[in-house]
């Protein structure tokens, strides 16, 4: 795994919290083919509130308690490593497959700039206990 820096590529899936492939939560098997893929990262972020293709409204208010709330993972690389990661995620979001729901999530691709992490200057390294650098 490389850590990108300057011009990358962002996928951000959206998927359902219940969405399965395999029986497995659909966003752990992203985030787990991302990471056997050598990507860079992936981070998956619960929504509390939000609507999809079936357009009924998915809410974390105790009133309306949802247990199929939003779900976004974010994954940045490079752009050539993200394209080469989407037809793994074609599979996963495309036709359906045995105990998958398949056809579920909406995948968005956007151009960014990681701008950190930087490389740590010479002679320094970082903490393993928080951001700032320790003196080797």
């Amino acid at each position: 795994m490389t850590r990108p820096t300057g011009s990358a590529l962002r996928l951000t899936v959206f998927v359902g919290e219940n969405d399965t492939w395999h029986h497995r939560p659909l966003y752990s098997e992203i985030v787990h083919r991302a990471h056997a893929a050598g990507l860079a990262g992936a981070s998956v972020f619960r929504g509390i509130e939000g609507f999809g293709g079936s357009s009924l409204v998915h809410t974390a208010r105790l009133l309306s308690l949802s247990e199929d709330l939003p779900v976004a993972v974010v994954i940045v690389d490079t752009a050539e490593r993200v394209r080469a990661f989407l037809p793994q995620l074609d599979e996963l979001l495309g036709a359906d497959g045995e105990g998958g729901k398949g056809g579920e999530g909406l995948a968005i691709l956007d151009e960014c700039e990681v701008v950190l992490p930087r490389p740590p200057a010479p002679g320094r390294r970082r903490s393993p206990r928080g951001p700032g650098p320790v003196t080797r």
